[in-house]
């Protein structure tokens, strides 16, 4: 179960990535508008503030890989990035969009659970 729980917060260390890389650099291009349902004058009002959300997301990936690599403290790393996940995803599914909940919030409490079990 171990290697299953790395896997997950591998995979949500990479989406993580994929959503800063959405967030600061195709907020405003078609790919980025169409992902967040967003008309052009929108994502140009607001690239600013999602391009900081962005550099948090990285921040998020960035320790969660750290806890994948660092083999003396990667439990508790893993388990505070991954509830930093947990919260921001219910803090988004409850002030933007539900579907935040499904594709942030849910793999990162599962990654919790399999860590947790193992």
């Amino acid at each position: 179960m171990s290697t299953s729980a790395d896997i997950l917060v591998g995979l949500i260390a990479v989406l993580h990535g994929g959503f800063l890389i959405l967030e600061m650099f195709l907020w405003t291009t078609p790919v980025g508008r169409r992902v967040f349902g967003m008309r052009r004058e929108q994502a140009q009002a607001t690239r600013v503030l999602a391009a900081n959300q962005g550099l948090y997301n990285g921040f998020l990936a960035t320790g969660l890989v750290w806890g994948l690599v660092d083999n003396a403290h990667g439990l508790a790393i893993k388990t505070f990035f991954l509830a930093c996940v947990v919260l921001a995803g219910l803090f988004g599914g409850f002030t933007a969009s539900r579907r935040i909940i499904v594709v942030q919030a849910l793999p990162a409490a599962v990654a919790l659970f399999l860590m947790w079990m193992a």
